[in-house]
């Protein structure tokens, strides 16, 4: 081992290239989120909490647990959340709120690099393309 000083220097040099980003980012100490509108007819509460991120990260199991149910299962009963009945359905719940597609749904999902199949079965809102 005559080069065992420079293999290790190398080694360090790589690790630390390599590694820098996310050193980078720790250091910043921000992380990417992407801002979106309040839903335009002003509705305030959802199936899910909103403020500490819940929705935003368990929307997607939220909605293959209901097409389970209702699409697999014929099961078509409400949810009730704090109260407040909703029914499972993308269309009628999800889109009653955001109904600009582009606007919410591709925002998210284009940025998160994801490619939904919600629209392989259902009909995208007029006027939200």
């Amino acid at each position: 081992m005559y080069d065992a000083g420079k293999i290790v220097v190398g080694l360090a040099v790589l690790v630390g290239v390599t590694a820098f980003p996310v050193w980078y980012g720790l250091a910043r100490g921000t992380s990417y989120q992407l801002k979106l509108e309040a839903p335009p007819n002003g509705a305030t509460e959802c199936v899910l909490p909103v403020k500490d991120g819940t929705m935003r990260a368990q929307h997607m199991q939220l909605l293959d647990a209901w097409r389970t149910e209702v699409v697999r299962d014929g099961l078509r009963n409400k949810v009730t959340v704090s109260g407040k009945e909703w029914d499972k359905s993308l269309t009628k719940t999800c889109l009653g709120c955001h109904s600009n597609k582009t606007a919410f749904c591709d925002r998210c999902h284009n940025a998160a690099s994801v490619t939904p199949s919600c629209w392989n079965c259902h009909v995208a809102p007029e006027g939200g393309q």
